[in-house]
């Protein structure tokens, strides 16, 4: 599904990646742990094509297909999914009127109709009962008066109606309290298939807990540095970075 290879980015003139290897393979879930500043969000922000950073070597390969030459668009509409670390509010743009033309802007680029008002409607209903959104802030503007928690639901809650093939979750747990954190995760579970994958980006075991990573990944200066199994993930609940950087500098 997506393949990155020796990927190397900057923003601003300073490289953050320096030469990231990632396979993710169709089901699977990634996590990539890591301290601040080393390149986890740098690295989701490019897979997405932000346009504040600039990919100097490497390549991403997404479904046989050159993904760097895709504008950010295009790779939404292949199915590529970004839930934002701070979801940003879009005063006056309803939550009805933003999913409307976000599901029909992909339903036209894979060349079919646009989706009927009603089946639209009956599709919302649907997706927003799975990560329990309150039918109030469906139409309200985007995450508008949204608490922390309501806006990593609604971010789910796109994420269900979109129906994306790799969904990019950054520190999705960032803020949220233990019930929060369990409706969304859920939310997530429900909508795995045996081709949906993704790419969990978090700092803590507790998200991990409910969603299972199959691969644990630690991101250090730019780099991964070291991959194991959900174990990974454990050990370092348990004992930090100190010992994986202590590691890398022997």
């Amino acid at each position: 599904m997506l393949e990155v290879k020796n990927l190397h980015a900057s923003t601003g003139g300073k490289e953050i990646l320096k030469g990231v290897n990632l396979t993710v393979r169709d089901g699977e879930i990634h996590a990539v742990m890591g301290l601040n500043g080393a390149g986890k969000s740098t690295l989701s922000n490019v897979i997405v094509g932000h346009p504040a950073f600039e990919v100097t070597q490497g390549s991403i390969t997404w479904n046989g297909k050159d993904l760097l030459a895709l504008k950010p668009e295009e790779r939404a509409h292949e199915g590529i999914f970004l839930s934002f670390q701070q979801p940003i509010e879009i005063p006056g743009v309803s939550m009805v009127n933003f999913m409307r033309a976000a599901l029909n802007a992909k339903r036209k680029y894979q060349g079919l109709d646009p989706m009927p008002a009603g089946d639209f409607l009956k599709l919302m209903r649907e997706k927003r009962a799975i990560v329990e959104l309150d039918s109030k802030l469906a139409s309200r503007s985007v995450n508008e008066g949204f608490s922390g928690g309501e806006k990593k639901r609604n971010e789910i809650f796109q994420m269900a109606m979109l129906e994306p093939k790799l969904a990019i979750l950054d520190e999705t747990d960032s803020g949220l309290d233990v019930d929060a954190l369990r409706i969304v995760a859920e939310g997530f579970n429900k909508l795995r298939t045996a081709e949906t994958s993704a790419i969990v980006i978090t700092h803590y075991q507790r998200l991990l807990d409910y969603l299972k990573p199959d691969v644990v990944h630690v991101l250090i200066d730019g780099r991964i540095v070291r991959t194991g199994g959900p174990e990974l993930a454990a050990e370092i609940e348990s004992r930090g970075f100190d010992w994986i950087i202590k590691g890398i500098k022997d």
